[in-house]
């Protein structure tokens, strides 16, 4: 294994716990539609899986266009009003971000989240210059699991993907970074999903807290 030399990390439920502000939008729509609101709990799992998938969790899983793209041009709206109010860094990824700097070793993002809404969220958490490189949602026509936002950061960094370590927490990160080529960790702090347990998903490594990447790139 060639030795690593930068870490990619997903956004939303890896990076930043985002579903707080998330969930406020949605909660907004069902109101709109006289709807009753969703707790955080039931919300969290599907955030990662972006409007759609929320859309889909409140208004039913047979909810199709013309009507799915106006709910979600409504939440992409409102969510665009705030989508830093509640959003933070998960508990020890502040501390983990800066070690790396001290270390030298880069870091970026590779997220699903279009562009006008993951560079906010970054600048709003105070930490959009300290990535290398962010490849949103639509920075390229393809989106995880395809490969190629991943080995398109690792192309920004100038590194081979077997160089970078990719940390996610949904199965289209690990299927992604798989194909890219990256050594790839589950987040276990992060959403997760309904999409069966993440130590079938053929990735590297687990992790319980930011800070075991550390850990993990120290010993491995």
């Amino acid at each position: 294994m060639s030795e690593l030399r930068a870490v990619l990390l997903d956004l939303d439920g890896t990076l930043a716990d985002t579903a707080p502000d998330m969930g406020a939008a949605l909660n907004r729509v069902l109101s709109e539609h006289e709807q009753p609101p969703l707790n955080d709990a039931r919300i969290r799992p599907y955030v990662s899986t972006g409007a759609v998938g929320l859309l889909k969790l409140a208004f039913g899983a047979d909810l199709k266009a013309p009507r799915l793209e106006q709910l979600r041009e409504r939440f992409l709206q409102i969510y665009a009003e705030q989508p830093v109010h509640h959003t933070c860094l998960f508990p020890g990824m502040t501390e983990t971000l800066t070690r790396l700097q001290e270390a030298g070793v880069p870091w970026g993002v590779v997220t699903n989240k279009p562009a006008r809404f993951t560079r906010p969220v970054l600048e709003g958490l105070g930490i959009l210059e300290q990535a290398a490189c962010v490849v949103s949602g639509d920075t390229l026509s393809e989106r995880k699991p395809h490969p190629a936002p991943v080995l398109h950061a690792c192309q920004s960094l100038g590194l081979a993907p077997q160089q970078c370590l990719f940390v996610g927490d949904d199965r289209r990160d690990i299927i992604a970074g798989r194909g890219a080529g990256t050594v790839n960790l589950v987040a276990l702090f992060g959403y997760l999903g309904d999409d069966g347990d993440p130590r079938t998903w053929a990735a590297d490594g687990y992790i319980e807290q930011p800070g075991d990447i550390l850990d993990w790139l120290e010993t491995h």
